[in-house]
């Protein structure tokens, strides 16, 4: 298979292919916008959100770092400091993992499962307005096989 980085004759985008891709950039850029504005209201970003999405739906509410890092797409050291400034707003702790000295543990606090508890159902409600329900119904299932040729492709690519 062709990379990017190999030198090859552009093949432009057709004016169809263009208009799905900028709009594809526009909804991407402005939803993310929209949802970051929204939890704003409870004193956190979309990423803060995703590792508490993550914590609370793991077993434990626990996750050791590298597998938050790898399922939030971040470095462990940017991973690093969000969890240092969600520690220090209480939301989460680091433990020690026992059974790897060098391993650490992201745990979700009491705080942080309430908070999940609070804003969980108004980011849904924001999910919906901005995004799910502006889809027609009928078109969602084709939306996500559309996209989901991507999705695992990009997996994949970042496992090389």
């Amino acid at each position: 298979m062709e990379t990017v980085t190999e030198h090859t004759a552009t093949a432009w985008l057709s004016e169809d292919e263009q208009r799905a891709w900028r709009i594809h950039l526009d909804v991407s850029r402005l939803l993310m916008y929209q949802l970051e504005r929204d939890l704003q209201a409870f004193g956190l970003t979309n990423n803060d959100y995703e590792i508490l999405v993550n914590l609370s739906e793991a077993e434990d509410r626990r996750l050791r770092m590298s597998d938050l890092a790898r399922s939030t797409l971040q470095s462990k050291s940017r991973l690093s400091h969000q969890i240092t400034r969600m520690e220090s707003t209480g939301l989460v702790r680091r433990e020690n993992c026992e059974s790897d000295r060098r391993g650490l543990y992201a745990v979700l606090t009491e705080h942080g499962w309430e908070t999940m508890r609070q804003v969980a159902p108004r980011h849904v409600a924001s999910v919906r307005a901005h995004f799910i329900d502006l889809i027609p119904q009928e078109s969602l299932a084709a939306y996500h096989e559309a996209l989901r040729p991507v999705a695992d492709h990009l997996r994949a690519e970042r496992t090389k």
